[in-house]
């Protein structure tokens, strides 16, 4: 069974970006900015990806999944395990995804790839057009 659903790729983004690192137009210091919240989840949320980390090749990256969504409450904005969002998709309306790569090493981070889980809402019901007044002409 397919979960994910309006995947999007944000692999040629990145290339960009690295082409503009390697090549000196931008600053690692620019690309290495991850926030100290980020590095946490990358910590305890995280899973590991076979990708060593393109900036200071010292370790594989990981990778964390940020849910987003309206009827989510309070978890919506946080960081979850392949474990939680597979449960998050069988229990909970549609949400988004975003998958963010981090180097715990040198802060490297980048989105790397976003998508939709959960059951889609209910179609609304369509409501019946109010019937328009009957109308009097002066004539009548």
């Amino acid at each position: 069974m397919r979960l994910q659903r309006q995947v999007v790729d944000y692999a040629l983004q990145r290339r960009s970006l690295l082409a503009e690192v390697y090549s000196g137009r931008t600053g690692v210091a620019e690309v290495c900015d991850a926030g100290p919240y980020l590095l946490r989840a990358a910590k305890f949320h995280g899973r590991g990806s076979d990708a060593t980390c393109p900036i200071c090749r010292k370790e594989q990256l990981t990778l964390v999944s940020w849910v987003f969504g309206d009827r989510l409450g309070p978890i919506s904005g946080s960081a979850r395990t392949s474990e939680e969002l597979v449960r998050l998709a069988t229990t909970q309306e549609e949400f988004s995804v975003h998958v963010v790569e981090v180097c715990r090493t040198c802060s490297w981070n980048h989105l790397v790839q976003s998508y939709v889980l959960g059951a889609a809402p209910a179609p609304k019901r369509a409501r019946r057009p109010a019937r328009a007044p009957s109308r009097r002409i002066a004539s009548e």
